[in-house]
């Protein structure tokens, strides 16, 4: 038996690895579903964090992304889904006993070859600049205090408010930014093809439930998918073959701009107001013109599609997008003394 342990037997070592595995997954479910309750409860962040150290910081995130989208209309779409993207990367390993799990923690703005940036969910991914600039400003005003995760959270929110020249939520803050950014951790983002169960798990991973679903998916009222994103929906091969969940009409929309199966280019996510963040989104699922299979598919469930319903109505689709904005911005922050402040938003420990 002591022989065994010390003299490498390969049967034992890796039913010895094998369990670490196991344990590693079900301690990734379990604590997957126990961040659904921890989510309802602050993690340590709070309203007005910088009110002492960084007095100027609201006027200057709004200040700089405000100007910015004036001169760029799809900027709103693209923050926010930087913001997503970013809450949205988690490590689950099985080199326990150490548990790495990373949520909203501006790890997506690192620069190295194999950081998320890199990966192929995140090659359309935009809106860099625009926290470059605001970080700039920051650091100016008050330097080493504020994170970039942050920053980042606040100038998704500040994008959409540009509309209504007011803020739909409040952001939490106190984050503190993560020093790991790698390609291979952006596997639980969503796909554009899942069904709904997909869907559903994968924000269920990340401890947020069916109304965080429906509501957060309002983001496609702005911006665009590519074609290799919507042209599974229209043809099989050099075949048409349109999914029966989308409209014939839709469909043909979709064509004009994606005409065949390997097309390049991007369609609008809502083809009617696709600069104008409202409530048409869940119109369009009822209407079968949801844009992707993921958004059809919150139709094809009866709690999901009721919910749908619910938020055409504008004002109930604010609130819930706010609710669900900030309950998703408190996934697996880093706050107190973890991680760090970068100074620049691209490089660890600058």
């Amino acid at each position: 038996m002591g022989a065994r342990w010390r003299g490498g037997d390969a049967g034992g070592a890796a039913a010895a690895t094998a369990w670490w595995w196991v344990a590693a997954v079900v301690l990734c479910h379990l604590l997957s579903s126990a961040r659904a309750g921890l989510l309802e409860t602050n993690p340590g962040l709070a309203y007005n964090f910088y009110q002492k150290s960084c007095p100027s910081l609201d006027s200057i995130v709004r200040q700089v992304t405000w100007a910015q989208v004036a001169s760029n209309p799809a900027l709103p779409a693209r923050l926010l889904r930087l913001h997503f993207h970013d809450c949205f990367v988690q490590t689950c390993t099985a080199l326990v006993p150490f548990f790495f799990v990373q949520g909203c923690d501006a790890s997506i703005l690192l620069d190295n070859a194999q950081s998320e940036k890199t990966a192929g969910p995140n090659l359309s991914v935009g809106g860099y600049e625009v926290i470059d600039a605001i970080k700039t400003q920051v650091e100016q005003a008050c330097p080493g205090v504020v994170s970039c995760a942050d920053i980042l959270a606040m100038a998704a929110r500040d994008a959409v408010s540009y509309q209504f020249k007011a803020s739909l939520w409040q952001v939490e803050t106190g984050r503190r930014d993560g020093p790991v950014s790698l390609a291979s951790n952006t596997g639980t983002l969503p796909s554009p093809f899942a069904g709904f169960n997909g869907i559903l798990q994968s924000f269920a991973n990340r401890g947020l439930n069916l109304t965080d679903l429906v509501a957060l998916s309002g983001a496609h009222t702005i911006g665009v998918a590519s074609c290799s994103s919507v042209t599974p929906r229209l043809f099989n091969g050099n075949a048409t073959q349109v999914d029966p969940l989308l409209s014939a009409a839709y469909a043909k929309t979709l064509m004009s701009s994606c005409p065949n199966a390997t097309a390049p280019g991007t369609v609008n996510l809502d083809g009617g107001t696709p600069f104008k963040f409202d409530s048409s989104y869940y119109t369009n699922v009822l209407n079968k013109q949801g844009t992707l299979a993921s958004d059809a598919a919150l139709a094809q469930n009866a709690a999901a599609a009721q919910m749908v319903q619910d938020l055409t109505n504008p004002i109930k689709f604010y609130a819930a997008f706010s609710m669900s904005m900030k309950k998703m911005g408190r996934v697996d922050v880093l706050t107190g003394t973890k991680g760090e402040i970068r100074k620049q938003c691209r490089k660890v420990g600058s």
